[in-house]
């Protein structure tokens, strides 16, 4: 699906099995603790904290649709067109960083 599609569905997910959004500042706190979840399976998965059995059942899969799905609804709530969005931002990077990481020997 296309990230426009992706927002058309969520919006019509939210306003009928949802009810409705929750307010800008809820979605933002649920933002801040879906990351904190893949931080969680990132940091024991991947890095130097042991996984508590617990952990090994988490799906980092899920948990990074979940911030996908919490972004696309503060970008509808703030009239925000994803799809025109990551246009203008390669364009940003593309400009920006179009040699600055060729010649950063760190990612030689």
């Amino acid at each position: 699906m296309t990230i426009n599609e992706l927002q058309q569905r969520v919006d019509t997910w939210i306003n009928t099995v949802g009810v409705r959004y929750f307010n800008e500042l809820t979605n933002m706190a649920i933002l801040t603790e879906e990351v904190g979840e893949v931080a969680r399976i990132m940091a024991r998965r991947y890095g130097e904290q042991s996984e508590k059995p617990s952990d090994r059942e988490k799906d980092l899969g899920d948990e990074l649709a979940d911030v996908i799905w919490v972004t696309v609804c503060l970008a509808n709530q703030c009239g925000i067109d994803l799809d025109e969005a990551l246009e203008r931002n390669f364009a940003k990077k593309t400009g920006r960083d179009a040699n600055r990481h060729r010649s950063n020997p760190k990612l030689q």
